[in-house]
């Protein structure tokens, strides 16, 4: 498995809301999430370039993370503008 439990929490009490306990819902969560399993695929994508089905995985992936930073920037900018500062992402 590439992502052991103890990095998945780690990303979760890193990137939540909450920083008590770990956050799993919330949207920089998630989006801290998607962005470690598209740098693992596009790694993935760099050595096995033919592999069609991960690449149909990893362009959803994008498109998820896409959604859900388009949904933070129209309930809340601030928080659109730290998690793209957090996770050096580009609009």
């Amino acid at each position: 498995m590439y992502l052991p439990s103890e990095k998945k929490q780690e990303l979760f009490e890193n990137h939540g809301r909450l920083k008590s306990k770990a956050d799993t819902g919330s949207p920089e969560s998630q989006i801290a999430l998607f962005t470690y399993r598209i740098s693992h695929l596009t790694e993935h994508m760099k050595k096995n370039k033919k592999d069609y089905s991960t690449q149909q995985g990893l362009l959803k992936l994008v498109g998820k993370r896409r959604k859900l930073l388009n949904f933070l920037h129209k309930t809340d900018i601030e928080r659109y503008r730290a998690i793209l500062a957090e996770l050096k992402l580009r609009k």
